[in-house]
């Protein structure tokens, strides 16, 4: 009875980190947080809200802090950088395997249909199921995305197309529009993997409707995905301008991530002209 309390209110502390605006105390608070959830698990394996509250935690903390990190550095310690992002792929994984395990505790089997059968692995899920559907796959696209150099990694793309778009029929407006938020990135890819242009621009536009133009993560997204890869830096500047004008208090329950957004926003801004070969200098 306490193990299963103090799980509860332990997983619900996601809610809280979200609305704080404090990105650096979040930072060092989350690892505690995530060893405290993964000892619980030891006690509880089959804890369905604990597993999602791992799931989302290692994706958030692997994307918002870790491989920000890696990025940052690459110009300055190229060794550090490729450390950090080698670890951002491991809590990926973590994270995408607590997710795995609890889609498997009421459909055993499903992670090797998903491989095998993507197209109609997910079927039997229904709309209760969408949190866990769209962190699984959000967590499994952060492994596709760093492990790039691995094709046996990359080969599991379906299997991240199919739980989000799974997600996504059975509840479009989940969380502000997170799901299209994250299938801007799955169509940025490019047409050889199944990527459109065109349907990044349409998610994009779907999730900026969704959140009514209050999260500035859709709008980072299209920046650094497509209009870096059409070179377009004037819809690029526009974009994370867009970004940076949205007031993080109007909507918090995504204070965190829109601030850590903003942080991103500036960040790419100030690297504009090493983005784009015909980007005017100032000389």
């Amino acid at each position: 009875m306490a193990i299963n309390s103090l799980a509860n209110s332990l997983a619900a502390s996601g809610d809280v980190f979200a609305a704080d605006e404090d990105p650096e105390l979040i930072r060092e608070a989350t690892p505690f947080a995530l060893k405290t959830i993964e000892s619980l698990l030891a006690e509880k394996p089959e804890h369905r809200v604990l597993l999602l509250a791992a799931c989302r935690g290692f994706a958030q903390y692997a994307y918002a802090f870790v491989e920000t990190e890696a990025e940052r550095l690459e110009e300055v310690d190229f060794e550090a950088s490729e450390r950090q992002y080698q670890r951002a792929l491991n809590l990926y994984i973590r994270a995408r395997d607590y997710g795995m395990q609890s889609l498997e505790l009421d459909h055993p089997g499903v992670t090797a249909a998903l491989i095998d059968e993507s197209a109609t692995a997910l079927s039997d899920f229904g709309v209760n199921d969408v949190p866990l559907l769209f962190w699984t796959g959000a967590a499994w696209g952060g492994v596709i995305n760093l492990g790039q150099a691995q094709p046996d990694l990359v080969a599991d793309f379906p299997a991240v197309r199919a739980l989000l778009n799974r997600a996504l029929e059975l509840d479009e407006s989940y969380d502000l529009g997170a799901i299209h938020a994250v299938l801007i990135w799955l169509e940025a890819v490019p047409e050889a993997m199944g990527g459109s242009a065109e349907r990044a621009r349409y998610h994009f536009d779907r999730a900026v409707e969704l959140s009514s133009g209050l999260n500035a993560g859709p709008y980072v997204t299209l920046a650094e995905s497509v209009s870096v890869a059409d070179q377009n830096w004037q819809e690029f500047r526009d974009l994370l301008e867009s970004a940076l004008a949205i007031d993080p208090d109007r909507s918090p329950s995504i204070r965190l991530a829109n601030i850590i957004a903003q942080e991103r926003a500036q960040w790419l801004l100030d690297r504009t002209e090493n983005l784009f070969f015909d980007y005017p200098s100032d000389d």
